[in-house]
């Protein structure tokens, strides 16, 4: 990714950082989807949310459901649906894992990364989650406070 960060083109458009938390991220798969002119519009600003959203395998297809993306101001007469339901782009294998891995218990997809790719397509990361119980969110939380104050006490001596 850090060939990707350096590319003029490429841009985090929204990020889901709750996800993290709430879930345990077991894969990760990059997909594309299907947009609008507007969206994409409303897109290069910047305005897009995915935070309460999620990813589906209905009908033998992939959808993203409830992800926002704002209105784009100069398209009233065609504008689009903000939180309407978005087709994704995958493989039939990929299509295939993702319907098994949703089938087994507790597991979900969650959108992880909405960004621009080199080539300026809009691309989504979503991860194949499982959720974490309270306790296990404390224990990460823990865990992410000492390797936080470890860093600082190598830091100063």
């Amino acid at each position: 990714m850090a060939k990707q960060k350096s590319d003029p083109n490429y841009k985090i458009i929204a990020e889901n950082r709750r996800a993290r938390f709430d879930y345990a991220i077991e894969d990760d798969l990059e997909c594309g989807i299907i947009l609008q002119g507007s969206e994409v519009k409303s897109l290069r600003e910047n305005s897009a949310n995915i935070t309460e959203s999620y990813a589906s395998v209905e009908e033998g297809e992939l959808w993203l459901i409830n992800g926002y993306i704002a209105p784009y101001e100069q398209a009233k007469t065609w504008g689009h649906e903000e939180r309407r339901k978005r087709k994704l782009l995958v493989s039939k294998k990929e299509l295939a894992r993702m319907w098994n891995a949703t089938q087994r218990k507790g597991m979900t997809l969650v959108p992880l990364v909405m960004y621009f790719n080199h080539k300026g397509l809009v691309k989504l990361k979503i991860g194949i989650a499982k959720g974490k119980k309270n306790h296990d969110k404390r224990a990460s939380e823990a865990e992410r406070d000492w390797n936080r104050q470890k860093a600082r006490l190598l830091k100063e001596g």
